[in-house]
């Protein structure tokens, strides 16, 4: 190959993103990097976290307290989906609870 000229070409794996650019609206940040509440419920966290275990991956939805840094509750499923957020929702949340709160996340 040397005495030819020829080398091998090596071909890069592009690493997969799902970023389909700027979609639907995006929420004022109301936190502003305050993270701490004044008293409960007045701001909430949340994310979704992907764990890779041998089974296959597995998915966590928690609500966090900003006023005592506690967990409200949380979630975990084998698929990221809107099933999941809900469930998380509405256990962590009741009707009465939830009035003035801000709920806050990543966006992504």
């Amino acid at each position: 190959m040397k005495v030819m000229g020829l080398a091998a070409q090596i071909r890069r794996k592009r690493r997969y993103s799902s970023y389909k650019g700027e979609i639907g609206k995006k929420a004022d940040n109301l936190i502003n990097r305050q993270f701490e509440g004044s008293k409960p419920y007045e701001k909430c966290y949340t994310d979704v976290t992907e764990f890779a275990l041998p089974e296959g991956k597995l998915y966590l939805s928690p609500v966090l307290d900003g006023f005592n840094s506690e967990i409200i509750n949380f979630t975990l499923s084998r698929s990221p989906d809107l099933r999941q957020v809900k469930t998380m929702l509405e256990k962590a949340f009741s009707a009465d609870s939830y009035k003035g709160t801000i709920l806050h996340s990543d966006q992504g």
